[in-house]
Parts: C-alpha cells; sequence; structure tokens
C-alpha cells in the first residue's frame, strides 16, 4: 500500500526487518513557498531509492508520425488509444489458413502486457521531435548490409513471392540465394531466415537479454528492484518472459575498466549529485546491441525519487559512430506494493534451453528429408515469421 502525506511539518521514522528509512521534511511552507517533497533516507544518510519499480504506462519509445508535432497526447486521444488497444486484445489477426504465417504461428496478443497509454508521445525528450537521430554514414553502410543479408535468406520463400512487409526491399526470387553459406555481416543479435547454429539464432532465443538501456516489453513488462548497501547499489530487472539480470554499480569513485576488457550489461560506475543517482555506463560487449549501438554505447543515467511513490529515470544516450548526435530518454516509475511482493521469484529464460536444440534438430530433419526427395528445401521457408507482429497496435 502507498503512504500518502498530509502534512509536510513533521518527521516520520519507518522501520522495516531489512532496511529503515528516515523521512525528512522541510518546515513549514509559507503562503508563496509550494511544500517541499520528502527526501528519504537510508541510515547511512544516502537517498533512499530502493524497491520494486515499474512504468504503469506504455509510452513509445519514438513519436509515432501521427503526432509529429505533439509532445503530449490530450485526454480524448489517450481514451481512444485505450479503446482501439483494448479491442486489439483476443484478436486472431493470421493470415490466410494455411499458409506458412498461419501454421507456424505462436504468439497473440494472450501473451502480451498491454497497459493504459502514458502522457507522453514518445520516451524521447530530445531531440525535440521525439525521434532517434539520423545515423552516421557509416551505421548506414552497416544498416544496408544487414538489410541486404536478411532479404537474401527470405528471396525464396512465401513472404517475398507474396510481397509480405518483411520482404519490403527485396525480391522473390524461386532460387536460394547463394549467400546462405555466407557468414553474417557482424554478429547476430536479431531473428534472420537461416539456422545453421546456434548463433544464427536471435539473442531472446537464447535466452539473453538486451541489457541497457531497458524501456520495457510488451512481452511480460519491465520490473527493477534496487537494493542499497553502503558503498554500493544493485538493479534486478525482471524483463520480458523470463530474462532477469542484475546489474551492479560500483560506487567507489573508482575509474572504469580498461577497454579491453567488455560486459554484456557494460561497467556501471555511479556517485550521487544532491538527491540524484548519477551512473555513467560504458564498456559494452559487441555481442549486444541497442538499435544498432553495440561496443561504442555510452550511457548517462540519472535516478531520482521525487515522491516516495514516484521514481524519475532520465538516461543521455550516445554513440558517435551510430548517431550524429546523442539523444536523451525520460520515465517515471511507480513503486510497487512491499506486502504484496515480500516474496519475489527471481524469474529465469528456460524456453531456450528446449527450445532452441529442438529447433535447430528441426532444421536438420528438414534438410536430411529434402536430401531424400520427400520435402520442400528448407531454404525456401520462412522460419521466423512464426512470432506475434505487433503492427496492428495503434500506438506504435
Amino acid at each position: 500500500m502507498r503512504d500518502r502525506f498530509l502534512s509536510t511539518t513533521i518527521m516520520v521514522a519507518i522501520a522495516t526487518t531489512a532496511v529503515s528509512a528516515v523521512i525528512l521534511l522541510s518546515g513549514a511552507p509559507t503562503s508563496a513557498q509550494a511544500p517541499a517533497a520528502p527526501v528519504l533516507k537510508t541510515p547511512w544518510g544516502e537517498p533512499d531509492l530502493q524497491g520494486i519499480w515499474t512504468d504503469e504506462t506504455e509510452t513509445p519509445l519514438q513519436r509515432p508520425a501521427k503526432y509529429a508535432n505533439q509532445e503530449f497526447f490530450t485526454e480524448e486521444q489517450r481514451a481512444e488509444l485505450n479503446k482501439a488497444r483494448l479491442e486489439m486484445l483476443g484478436r486472431d489477426r493470421r493470415s490466410e489458413r494455411g499458409t506458412e504465417r498461419d501454421v507456424s504461428g505462436a504468439y497473440n496478443t494472450e501473451f502480451l502486457s498491454v497497459k493504459r497509454v502514458g502522457q507522453r508521445t514518445s520516451l524521447i525528450v530530445d531531440p525535440a521531435k521525439g525521434r532517434i537521430p539520423p545515423l552516421t554514414p557509416a551505421a548506414q553502410k552497416i544498416a544496408a548490409a544487414e538489410k541486404e543479408f536478411r532479404l537474401a535468406m527470405l528471396q525464396s520463400t512465401e513472404t517475398c513471392k507474396n510481397k509480405e512487409p518483411a520482404c519490403s526491399g527485396g525480391k522473390y526470387d524461386p532460387k536460394p540465394s547463394p549467400r546462405r553459406a555466407e557468414p553474417a555481416p557482424r554478429y547476430v543479435t536479431g531473428r534472420f531466415n537461416r539456422h545453421d547454429g546456434p548463433e544464427d539464432v536471435s539473442l531472446a532465443e537464447r535466452c539473453l537479454t538486451g541489457g541497457l538501456p531497458e524501456f520495457g516489453t510488451n512481452f511480460g513488462g519491465s520490473f527493477r528492484r534496487i537494493v542499497q548497501t553502503p558503498g554500493g547499489i544493485s538493479m534486478f530487472y525482471d524483463v520480458g518472459q523470463g530474462q532477469g539480470w542484475q546489474r551492479n554499480i560500483v560506487m567507489n569513485d573508482s575509474p572504469h575498466l580498461p577497454p579491453n576488457i567488455r560486459q554484456w550489461y557494460g561497467d556501471s560506475r555511479g556517485h550521487w549529485e544532491g538527491n540524484t543517482l548519477v551512473v555513467d555506463v560504458t564498456n559494452f560487449s559487441v555481442k549486444t546491441d541497442f538499435q544498432g549501438s553495440r561496443e561504442n554505447l555510452h550511457l548517462v543515467e540519472r535516478w531520482t525519487r521525487i515522491k516516495p511513490d514516484t521514481l524519475a529515470y532520465e538516461v543521455t544516450i550516445e554513440d558517435p559512430t551510430v548517431w550524429v548526435q546523442s539523444w536523451k530518454v525520460r520515465q517515471e516509475f511507480t513503486k510497487q506494493s512491499d506486502e504484496k511482493d515480500r516474496i519475489y521469484y527471481e524469474p529465469r529464460c528456460i524456453e531456450g534451453n528446449y527450445g532452441l536444440p529442438g529447433l535447430l534438430h528441426g532444421r536438420r530433419t528438414q534438410e536430411a528429408l529434402f536430401a531424400q526427395g520427400k520435402g520442400p528445401d528448407p531454404a525456401t521457408m520462412d522460419h521466423i515469421k512464426g512470432g506475434f507482429v505487433l503492427d496492428e497496435d495503434p500506438l506504435r
């Protein structure tokens, strides 16, 4: 249950078996002074950010073209979007029965976490237009090479024959592309239509999470649990369908790790600026990917508890090898019930442990049958479009 504070002239001490905190409140305000927000402190005097937090509303990362000149939705627009998204649930939007999409479909809206629409039209607040900045020329070449390779893997499938959106920019050829034997342009993090080995499939299918920055997901929501100790902060993320992971923030003023040491979630070094936790994150792995950025990704996060039940989060994202300028995202998280979540089970992704070997075995079986003249060439089949497509979501 969330506490409600009716006065700004008292001091309240809250004690729990694990952590005690003191809520310090300002003196009585004058008629021209607004009440100051309470500042929660740990027993050792640092701002208290502890708890389980989540964004209880849905906001697109980038501003949809329809709302290009709006920073905020009107109440009428939010009501319309909420109604349309509610009607979206339960729909069966599979394509014509008997097609590859129909028989391979796995996910529908039952697997989605659909929340009410937030006030902002985008999480991105800088640039002001709410869109990710343009790619650098070098990044454009990499993106084009990856797209060309993905389309080559699809060229002999129904997806291109039927001119479906996934083949946009490609063309149909009944013969499988000779590029199927080539290595991918760079380490594979997303899905493409080849399964010669485990590293041909996406990170999620291997139960590897995308890491930072983390802005939520339609599959299972997004939560973070913050635990503080003197000299250290730990954040546990519960995202997607069991892709739980933890990051530790070093708070001892030590420098970042050497450039030759790379980590999946980067190297987080934090310090306090007043009541705000500032975290500088570098040293990402070349095997992770955020919007095209990999080992050169640099984040500066700011965490501020602006109310007892509200945590403001702001992150500046930069990679001069990928974007022409840095950009900034802002979110607000709501504190979840300590009582209801007193037993918090650690999520585990186990689907990849079973599904991935089965997927690879299935492809080898198809290849063996084709060699015996008992089935179609697996290279002419689209194996990646069984997932749920969010093209019907009016918020995207």
